[in-house]
């Protein structure tokens, strides 16, 4: 499967995050999960967020084009949106 660069992402709907890494399912140590961190202020979002691996490099319909759900930015530590 397709590996996860660590850095910033931008999130199809313009929001940008911090992938931190991809971890292992505790249990049963084949499910992935991204972990990111929003790079933006909300009162809804926590500190950290994970997300099925193969969730979070997939594509979405977006109009009539299919776009990465999250596309790489960079590779970069930014603590706000760019």
């Amino acid at each position: 499967m397709k590996k996860v660069k660590l850095g910033v992402y931008r999130h199809y709907k313009g929001n940008y995050y911090l992938v931190l890494g991809v971890a292992q399912h505790s249990e049963d140590l084949t499910q992935e999960f991204v972990v990111y961190k929003p790079l933006y202020k909300s009162l809804v979002v926590t500190d950290l967020c994970i997300r099925p691996k193969d969730m979070f490099l997939e594509k979405v319909q977006l109009g009539k084009k299919l776009v990465p759900r999250f596309k790489f930015q960079s590779v970069s530590s930014h603590t706000e949106s760019p």
